[in-house]
């Protein structure tokens, strides 16, 4: 190869974009758009866990439900992690994990809890069944759409998982003791008004987005984490529902606290020019 050779600029390869390019810029081949098996996977056994869950509230064993729409929760919480770990994420992932919430933690939630108490109450059940249902998608195309100006150190409502577990934890409470749904049926109501609303109010709730699994913790962190494993283990029914319910409360204690402090209360922004909004535009992820 001689020296004119050498210098030639090179064909563009196929996949590559020249339009645009300035003097002295390199190619770069356009990111590809696929389909990657095992974040979809992950996300597919969570919507399989909502779906059996409804499957199970049709045939009266509302246990299993409950366990359903949880196990759902947990594989909701490693979706986005391992296409993160992996390097594999995707708009069509995105899309798939928000649908695959909205039948989890908005449809079956909702006809769980008709099924298992709001049945009962006549078109009051069913309106806070749908109620709660619509809270839920107008949550998850709200949280869609305000992606890349939120804080990531917090969600901006109650997450639909957590509302989720709000109400099939109660189920599972319930359930424990013996008592059924019908002898509970406006306390259901109530928290299905009250898990769905706050799904769609501006209350802060704390993300966890921050916590970084690879840094060193100090020792203490590892003696709380095994209390707590401890403890839920003395009753899991009362334990989990409660740290739910504690969990839902939070935000309204920390938007409580912010605007006593004279601090900005919401965790949504609408331009980076304001010098309080520094921070608020940073990319979640998916």
């Amino acid at each position: 190869m001689n020296e004119r050779e050498a210098q030639a600029p090179k064909p563009p390869e196929p996949g590559c974009s020249t339009e645009g390019l300035q003097a002295g810029e390199t190619l770069r081949p356009k990111p590809r758009k696929g389909i990657y098996m095992l974040p979809n996977l992950v996300t597919l056994a969570a919507l399989f866990g909502g779906f059996y869950a409804i499957v199970m509230a049709m045939n009266g064993h509302f246990d299993s439900a409950a366990m359903g729409v949880f196990c759902a929760m947990i594989l909701d919480a490693m979706d986005g992690r391992v296409a993160r770990m992996t390097n594999t994420q995707s708009a069509f992932g995105e899309q798939m994990d928000s649908l695959s919430d909205m039948v989890s933690f908005g449809a079956a939630p909702a006809l769980i809890s008709y099924e298992w108490a709001l049945k009962g109450l006549g078109r009051w059940g069913w309106i806070a069944a749908f109620l709660y249902c619509a809270c839920a998608a107008l949550r998850l195309a709200r949280f869609n759409v305000n992606t890349q100006v939120v804080d990531r150190r917090y969600f901006q409502g109650l997450p639909s998982p957590a509302a989720a577990a709000v109400l099939t934890g109660f189920i599972w409470v319930i359930n424990d003791a013996g008592i059924s749904g019908t002898q509970v049926a406006w306390v259901m109501f109530g928290l299905s008004l009250f898990a769905g609303l706050t799904m769609v109010t501006n209350a802060p709730f704390y993300s966890f987005k921050d916590v970084q699994m690879k840094k060193s913790v100090p020792f203490a962190t590892i003696v709380f984490l095994a209390l707590l494993i401890a403890v839920i283990n003395i009753h899991p029914p009362i334990v989990m529902f409660s740290l739910f319910v504690a969990y839902a409360l939070s935000g309204y204690v920390i938007y409580a606290w912010r605007k006593a402090k004279g601090l900005q209360v919401s965790v949504i922004s609408t331009s980076t020019d304001e010098p309080d909004e520094q921070g608020l535009h940073e990319h979640q992820g998916p």
